[in-house]
């Protein structure tokens, strides 16, 4: 931990056409043709796009998770994302048309770790948060990993649960804090029962940073793993403004304030001195 990370070594900079851009529930689902850079992309991994044009007012990038990457198929390589158009600039690339061409440097940060031995995976999403897991499902199930899935959100249409995705694993939950769809509740609620269900030995989780804190409790106190991706806010995506940095202890027990989107944006959940989000924690390295 003490090593000074810099970008993912495989990451390029380049114009990409916008193949397929679908309106699924409350999000977009877009399809990119990226070339030879798809076969670099790992679960967990991010893009960053510039968005905007040259008389708006959107001059950083945009990270957003991988849903799913190829690096084969009619179009060559292809980056897919699940987009929620929240703010200005989720908004403008839900806008795109098929054709259009937008500029994007992937892959970026770092992937969920796999295991060496099949295993018993518990995957846990929430929102949107849920897209990344797919990708991460079909690679533990090719692997002979048993997967579980547990999805979440306030209402149903917020959940994002593709056909494509349910083939990837043994077991799909879903929980709504409506009960509009699944069991009433958070997905924290959930999860004590189905762990002793599943046995299951790993948690991998992508989701509100809130959620992410809960769900390591409900780990440490099972004495299980668990790899997070963490959603703190990016302004570049290449390590250079230092807006999404976290508190995370190292192998040698000192914290250290680490970009998430070179250290990260999976982490060691367990690592996370989840109650000093967004101040520095007495003891830090460098601190005051």
């Amino acid at each position: 931990m003490g090593t000074v990370k810099t970008i993912n070594p495989r990451a390029q900079q380049r114009d990409v056409e916008v193949l397929s851009n679908k309106k699924v529930g409350a999000y977009h689902h877009m399809v990119f043709a990226v070339g030879d850079v798809a076969q670099f992309c790992r679960p967990g991994n991010f893009v960053a796009i510039s968005v905007g044009d040259v008389s708006s007012n959107l001059i950083l990038r945009r990270a957003f998770a991988i849903y799913r990457a190829s690096d084969r198929g009619q179009y060559g390589g292809t980056i897919e994302l699940v987009v929620a158009a929240h703010g200005s600039g989720s908004r403008w690339l839900a806008s795109r048309q098929i054709h259009d061409r937008v500029n994007m440097v992937a892959p970026l940060g770092t992937q969920f770790g796999i295991p060496t031995e099949p295993v018993s995976a518990l995957l846990v999403g929430g929102g949107y948060g849920s897209a990344p897991l797919f990708g991460l499902a079909e690679v533990l199930k090719a692997q002979g990993s048993r997967v579980d899935i547990v999805l979440g959100a306030s209402v149903a249409g917020k959940i994002y649960a593709p056909l494509e995705g349910k083939r990837a694993v043994n077991t799909m939950t879903m929980t709504t804090e409506d009960g509009s769809a699944g069991i009433k509740g958070k997905v924290t609620d959930a999860l004590p029962s189905l762990i002793s269900k599943y046995g299951s030995e790993i948690i991998y989780s992508c989701g509100p940073m809130a959620m992410l804190s809960a769900i390591d409790e409900i780990a440490q106190s099972h004495e299980i793993l668990h790899q997070c991706a963490v959603e703190e806010s990016m302004a570049c995506g290449i390590g250079v403004c230092m807006t999404c940095v976290l508190p995370i202890s190292g192998e040698d027990g000192v914290v250290r304030m680490l970009r998430t989107c070179i250290d990260g944006p999976v982490v060691d959940g367990s690592k996370v001195v989840w109650n000093s989000r967004g101040r520095i924690p007495e003891g830090t390295l460098g601190a005051p």
